[in-house]
């Protein structure tokens, strides 16, 4: 019965979608709009609709013999696939070793252009905010501690032309107002090595953040530690910070960075001020 209802609840063009992207991946040559709708025994009409979609949203290419092939999008799903499974389980294997922070949380994001997506949250029990943490959210990378981490990464002229529209609706009073005091944050981030959200994201909540790189040094997940501003473990920054970066260096080695230099990516940035 169970079965039944998951096949009732299915959007019927989204599984037509979905069948043709599978035929067109199986397929050892390329493949026309009649092989398509010979193959899925779906009306030609239907077959050109659902194509033109798929070629509109890059997860297919229209050749030039008509045919198609599979699109970009597609293997970018296929690269945040691989990501994240890798990277939050060496996170969770990581977690389980790590000695514990009190009050604290512990966060895992990749970032979507300009928010980042968390894929792994280990949140303390006790920790009461405004937000708490859940796998599949979204927050604005401007403000939080693993975006700035992210954004730091890139030149200034790359922030501008993502923030082309100007930054999100500010969270809190003291989120980052305009894309000029961004900058000005992110040259301190890539100064210092790591970033700070003091209560931008959410009242009472400070997070420190620093990215995870991958065996081309390139940013590839950012790591962060979020307590309540008023907490006791606030009173030693310094070891909150050790501790963030602690777990980020150790995350990078384990997807194949070499930390000793893993500084370059900054010392670069510092050289070159755009």
């Amino acid at each position: 019965m169970a079965t039944s209802d998951s096949k009732q609840q299915q959007t019927p063009a989204l599984e037509k979608g979905a069948r043709i992207l599978d035929l067109v991946a199986r397929s050892r040559g390329f493949l026309s709009l009649s092989d398509l709708s010979r193959e899925l025994k779906i009306a030609p009409s239907s077959v050109h609709s659902l194509c033109h979609t798929l070629v509109g949203l890059e997860l297919l290419i229209r050749r030039t013999d008509q045919t198609f092939q599979l699109g970009p999008h597609v293997m970018r799903w296929s690269n945040a696939f691989t990501l994240q499974s890798d990277v939050a389980t060496e996170f969770a294997a990581i977690w389980d070793h790590e000695p514990a922070l009190p009050r604290a949380t512990f966060t895992l994001t990749v970032q979507d252009g300009t928010e980042v997506v968390y894929i792994a949250a280990r949140n303390w029990e006790g920790f009461r905010t405004a937000i708490e943490f859940r796998v599949g959210m979204r927050l604005p990378a401007a403000f939080t501690a693993t975006g700035k981490a992210f954004l730091s990464h890139m030149s200034d002229h790359e922030i501008r032309r993502l923030f082309a529209d100007g930054l999100p609706a500010a969270r809190t009073v003291r989120s980052v107002q305009n894309v000029d005091a961004l900058l000005l944050e992110l040259r301190d981030i890539r100064r210092d090595g790591y970033s700070c959200d003091e209560e931008q994201i959410a009242d009472g909540m400070v997070c420190f953040g620093a990215t995870v790189l991958d065996a081309q040094h390139r940013p590839i997940a950012g790591v962060a530690v979020s307590l309540a501003s008023d907490s006791d473990a606030m009173a030693d920054r310094a070891s909150i910070i050790a501790n963030v970066l602690g777990m980020a260096a150790r995350l990078s080695h384990r997807m194949g960075a070499d930390i000793a230099r893993s500084g370059e990516t900054t010392a670069r940035l510092r050289r070159d001020p755009f």
